[in-house]
């Protein structure tokens, strides 16, 4: 395929000079790369004026040009030397580099924070209710107990290493569109850390961590719910190079009561009434987290009735305030009845009926069965 005119590609004269081609080249790699520009055609638009920059901005290959044209420089490998400003695929981040140099080598050696670790925990409803102590298993990066964290075998030592003095980093000088600028690397032969072991640690293999189970004591605050995450600072993962350690987070689940629903920090109970008890009222005893207690239940209470125990629910995480325990009133209609007590109820049901067959009101029932 025809190449097109590396002038006509950045858009200068012939006679443009070096400074006039730099302006040039810098719009149009801004215009073009691939990481701004998601055009299908911009990965190659960029290559073309990567091109066209690198011939028309050293001196031989651009009088070479100039006299032969494009086969005055593919016969010498023209485009060999990757422009360092920008990498085609790879983002700006040379071009920052340039700037103000690598830092992964520090960074390698900076302290890191541990990271997190989450687990999941059961309590009974009772528990959740009024909190517990409980004891955890976690595996977590420690530091290695055969080294102390040196990463060597005990009775040897790193040695610092020979490539970067120990500094960790090593200095290269770089040429970009902006001129040449030093640029500051981690060291590859000892990754950053500015030191080298010989014998490394047979436990941790000179890395001088290690996971291992340990036993956490967890205490749960009354109140808790379904959901509920606690945190243990500091009872995660070791930190790296005198790093914090990270957080040990135990969300919570909850198993289910058989009798209790819970609204917030309210316990929601069904009482149960039978049909005496309903309408001539009576006193009896409910069930509570704490024990039984004892509940006066009105003559002529009506099924979906609401009484509040105070004080008898769960604690709120918030203010340690104890919700309610709500009881919501349902009539239990028998199912079975022996020959005795259905003549008793037909007989009620004529009394409440009245002598003319008519359906007294529930007011008038109530008042003849007191009466």
């Amino acid at each position: 395929m025809n190449k097109r005119d590396y002038y006509e590609v950045l858009g200068v004269p012939r006679e443009a000079g070096e400074e006039e081609i730099r302006k040039a080249f810098r719009r149009l790699a801004m215009e073009y790369h691939p990481d701004r520009n998601k055009d299908p055609d911009a990965s190659e638009r960029f290559k073309e004026v990567n091109e066209a920059y690198q011939v028309l901005t050293d001196p031989e290959k651009r009088a070479r040009y100039d006299r032969f044209g494009h086969a005055g420089v593919q016969s010498n490998g023209g485009f060999q030397r990757d422009f360092e400003g920008f990498d085609v695929f790879g983002g700006f981040g040379d071009i920052f580099d340039s700037f103000f140099g690598d830092l992964s080598g520090r960074a390698r050696n900076a302290p890191q924070r541990g990271g997190d670790i989450s687990i999941e925990m059961e309590l009974s409803f009772e528990e959740a209710a009024f909190g517990a102590e409980r004891e955890v298993q976690v595996q977590r990066v420690e530091r290695c107990g055969r080294c102390d964290g040196k990463g060597a075998e005990p009775g040897t030592q790193a040695t610092a290493c020979s490539t970067c003095r120990g500094a960790g980093q090593v200095r290269r000088a770089q040429r970009s569109v902006f001129g040449q600028f030093v640029q500051v690397a981690a060291c590859p032969t000892c990754g950053g850390k500015g030191s080298v072991i010989a014998s490394p640690c047979h436990d941790c293999h000179g890395a001088g961590l290690q996971r291992r189970k340990r036993k956490v004591a967890v205490k749960i605050p009354p109140g808790v719910d379904a959901g509920t995450q606690v945190r243990l600072t500091g009872e995660g993962d070791l930190g790296l190079n005198g790093g914090p350690a990270g957080n040990l987070y135990i969300v919570l689940k909850v198993a289910p009561h058989e009798l209790f629903q819970r609204d917030g920090a309210d316990l929601l109970y069904e009482l149960p009434l039978d049909y005496a008890q309903a309408v001539l009222g009576d006193v009896v005893e409910v069930p509570t987290l704490e024990g039984k207690e004892s509940v006066k239940v009105p003559p002529g209470t009506q099924p979906g009735a609401v009484f509040r125990l105070k004080g008898k629910g769960v604690a709120s995480l918030n203010t340690r305030r104890r919700g309610d325990l709500v009881l919501t009133a349902r009539l239990v209609v028998p199912t079975a009845l022996d020959a005795e007590q259905r003549r008793l109820v037909e007989e009620l049901a004529r009394a409440l009926r009245g002598s003319d067959g008519k359906d007294k009101g529930l007011i008038g029932k109530i008042k003849d069965a007191l009466s």
